[in-house]
């Protein structure tokens, strides 16, 4: 089985510690590439950001059709492109923030959300609401350190995540965390030991979600709005785009 990790910013070092924490959670027999745009953010913290690295993601997805790519995973807690990404393929495409809204359902009742900052905590409330979960999570709360500082001022950047994952299990009645950015997906063992709690992070998360809808056989559907997309010529940068075909 081969799943496409993809970290929608152009750092290298994030991928990086993705596509680690991807392997050490894979299935023997998974192989995992992780991968990121060319072009692109190096962060993603805002909803510019997001729209433009949507565009990286789908070149991504592109690429992995060509490879035989069994499934994707959108490695960023705003999930960019996610359903544009769903009808370039048939094979399942999941993003860490859906996926780890799930996984927190199945072992708490209620969870809360610890992120970047507090701008992204309002893209993650978009999504709890849009993917049917808001009644689930009882608080979005931001550590607010930049994205870039999980790879470059690390020990702190946790120190502050730990301390406001304390709070949400002080404050929130919750029964589990769910940790809102792809760069934290090497803390899970971490930060659950200093408080306690299950902690769900999104990369871990979708990979065995992904690993789960090959091995059922199920793939994104094709009937209705994620069908393929309807050919069509495009102009400038975007021309690649144009009359696009399936690979499989």
């Amino acid at each position: 089985m081969q799943i496409r990790v993809i970290n929608p910013n152009t750092t290298a070092a994030m991928t990086a510690t993705i596509g680690e924490a991807a392997r050490r959670i894979a299935a023997p027999g998974t192989r995992i590439t992780a991968t990121q745009p060319l072009d692109g953010p190096v962060s993603i913290e805002s909803h510019v950001d997001e729209a433009i690295s949507a565009v990286g993601v789908l070149d991504q997805v592109l690429a992995g059709e060509r490879e035989g790519a069994d499934a994707y995973v959108i490695a960023c807690f705003g999930d960019p492109g996610l359903l544009a990404a769903r009808e370039l393929t048939r094979a399942p495409v999941i993003g860490i923030a859906e996926a780890a809204f799930h996984m927190a359902t199945l072992v708490s009742t209620r969870f809360s959300i610890v992120t970047t900052l507090g701008r992204t905590g309002i893209i993650a409330e978009h999504l709890l609401t849009q993917y049917g979960f808001r009644h689930h999570c009882r608080r979005v709360r931001a550590a607010e350190i930049p994205v870039l500082d999980l790879e470059e001022n690390g020990d702190a950047a946790l120190a502050r995540i730990i301390d406001e994952c304390r709070r949400a299990r002080d404050e929130d009645g919750i029964g589990a965390i769910v940790l809102g950015c792809g760069g934290m997906a090497d803390l899970t063992g971490t930060i659950s030991h200093e408080v306690g709690l299950p902690v769900v992070e999104g990369v871990t998360a979708a990979v065995k979600l992904a690993e789960a809808l090959v091995g059922l056989g199920l793939g994104t559907s094709k009937h209705g709005d994620l069908a393929f997309p309807r050919p069509k010529p495009m102009s400038g940068q975007f021309e690649r785009f144009s009359h696009l075909t399936p690979v499989r």
